[in-house]
């Protein structure tokens, strides 16, 4: 696998018209994927920890940190987060890869300084699957 530029790593939002809409002025973008281990140990293990593949509950969680620009997308973020409403999200890469599904914004903060820019962060958690697109 080659190498990817941080800059390619995108975070989209639905725009409402079948699309989706890159959240404008991020910095930073950060994937994790989780994953819940089943333990299915028993005296026949040999003192080993043994896991049940395919069980657990799976979820993906992205937090983003950015600049403020006022952009449609953000508003659409924003407007999310103060409903609560899941949405539909896109993480795309580089190389052309995507992975998509329905978030939750479970945090969004913004803050500024007297003498900088507004900036905000913003942590999202999947409901359902999340799948290549």
């Amino acid at each position: 696998m080659a190498a990817e530029r941080g800059s390619a790593f995108l975070l989209k939002v639905a725009d409402g018209a079948g699309g989706h809409r890159t959240v404008a002025g991020l910095r930073t973008t950060q994937l994790s994927v989780n994953g819940e281990a089943v333990a299915i140990t028993n005296k026949d293990s040999g003192g080993w920890r043994e896991l049940l593949s395919g069980a657990g509950v799976r979820s993906v969680s992205v937090a983003a940190a950015g600049i403020f620009t006022g952009s449609a997308a953000e508003a659409r973020v924003r407007a999310s987060a103060l409903a609560g409403t899941l949405d539909d999200y896109r993480l795309t890469f580089e190389s052309g890869e995507a992975l998509a599904g329905r978030f939750l914004v479970t945090k969004l903060d913004y803050a500024g300084d007297y003498n900088g820019e507004r900036s905000y962060t913003l942590a999202l958690e999947s409901s359902g699957a999340v799948v290549a697109a």
